[in-house]
């Protein structure tokens, strides 16, 4: 029997574990800001909002201390993350903003957009709205370009691991 979810029997743990079994892909959102490679792991991102114009969009947490800066970046770079990125996705989302990139191949475009070898899926985005939602904020993006190479598999978040999709 499914029992009522309000403010007063909310279980954190319960939700986060009813989220968690919903699989996403991830993807890692990549400026250059203030002269530095800047990035901001996001398994809410969500493409197909609007096809024109095109838009796609994240939610981010209130308590990000990365967001602000990348918030103002002319150009986000979205790289939808491959299995090649298992290993450093954990490394992208690091605490220590000094490791995030260390080993880890980008292009940068003219704009300042930082973008994943590997990724199945490149989107060169700016800001187009901000909506407040809860705890989170919704980031809806503009895509200005974007390139795609289904050579790479797209990495899945699932139940809190990383999962490969299977024929």
């Amino acid at each position: 029997m499914i029992k009522p979810y309000t403010a007063e029997s909310a279980d954190p743990t319960l939700l986060r574990q009813a989220f968690s079994g919903f699989p996403c892909g991830v993807a890692a959102l990549s400026a250059i800001v203030d002269g530095a490679p800047t990035v901001l792991v996001a398994s809410s991102f969500t493409v197909g909002v609007s096809q024109d114009p095109p838009l796609v969009m994240f939610a981010v947490q209130h308590s990000s201390s990365t967001w602000p800066a990348l918030a103002g970046a002319d150009s986000i770079g979205v790289s939808v993350l491959g299995e090649r990125h298992e290993n450093v996705t954990r490394q992208l989302a690091s605490r220590d903003k000094s490791v995030r990139f260390v080993g880890v191949d980008t292009t940068v475009s003219d704009t300042g957009a930082v973008f994943l070898e590997g990724a199945p899926i490149w989107m060169e985005c700016s800001v187009e709205h901000t909506y407040p939602a809860g705890d989170h904020d919704i980031v809806v993006l503009r895509v200005n370009g974007l390139m795609s190479d289904f050579a790479h598999s797209p990495l899945v978040w699932h139940r809190s691991s990383f999962a490969k999709l299977s024929a």
